[in-house]
């Protein structure tokens, strides 16, 4: 299959590097230096390149709050038939898009980042497709994922939303509240540096993408059940209630469970 990726930034060149051995492939980024250490791929200056390359495939990895803007670049140079795809991490927005401008397309979410993720073994991570893609479309990635061993489930636009909602904002708001706290001393208990490790890691993703996550409109719902925990806590730590402390851990070893 000839594919084009348009953004050549963590998931962009990971995409590129895997589906090169398997396709013809060509890449574009408007930062031209990101493109030259790519091997077994074309390089496009331009989007208008994409004209004579007739990609079959067009997956959108942009910047979060850039995709929309890209594929309304790049999509006069496309043939009729090209699927366009999106990997974004929140999808508002992007069902009426793709009503819109009535192309087949899909749009799938690798729930994992080159960063934290060890792309070399991804057998413990977990990709969704949505459900209104194209089955063409859907295909192939449901293909690709599962040739490396990549869990995945299949949601609507608007269940994808929520469901980052749950598994992405709120672990990263209880990590940014983390790092916000943070004194510049030693703290050399373990727990503590294995909370540090993620703060970090989750800290070195691109700005964009993580206030983008953040500003999912299903977010604050997530913060408020966050907050209201936060507060029966402190609660019982100032009537230091011991019974209730009792519950509280009680009632979080019942979620957490397998």
């Amino acid at each position: 299959m000839r594919i084009g990726i348009l953004g050549t930034g963590r998931m962009g060149a990971w995409l590129a590097e895997e589906l090169c051995w398997d396709h013809e492939v060509m890449v574009h980024d408007k930062d031209p230096r990101k493109m030259k250490y790519f091997i077994k791929v074309h390089r496009a200056l331009s989007v208008e390149e994409f004209a004579s390359f007739k990609p079959e495939l067009l997956i959108n990895c942009v910047p979060l709050g850039s995709t929309i803007q890209a594929f309304q670049e790049v999509m006069p140079h496309l043939p009729e038939d090209c699927i366009i795809s999106d990997i974004a991490s929140v999808k508002t927005g992007f069902r009426e898009f793709y009503l819109e401008c009535g192309r087949p397309f899909v749009s799938s979410h690798p729930m994992f980042g080159p960063t934290l993720a060890n792309i070399r073994d991804l057998h413990d991570e977990n990709a969704i497709i949505i459900s209104e893609s194209c089955e063409k479309g859907a295909e192939f990635f449901r293909n690709f994922y599962r040739n490396l061993k990549i869990r995945i489930f299949t949601y609507s636009f608007e269940q994808h939303d929520k469901t980052v909602a749950y598994s992405l904002a709120t672990p990263f708001a209880s990590t940014m509240v983390f790092a916000a706290c943070m004194k510049k001393q030693e703290a050399p208990g373990t727990n503590f540096k294995k909370h540090m490790a993620i703060a970090r890691g989750l800290l070195s993703e691109d700005d964009r993408l993580l206030t983008e996550i953040m500003f999912n409109p299903y977010t604050i719902r997530q913060l408020e059940l966050i907050g209201s925990k936060l507060a029966y806590l402190t609660h019982i730590i100032r009537q230091r209630d011991y019974d209730e402390m009792k519950k509280f851990l009680d009632s979080l070893r019942e979620n957490i469970r397998d």
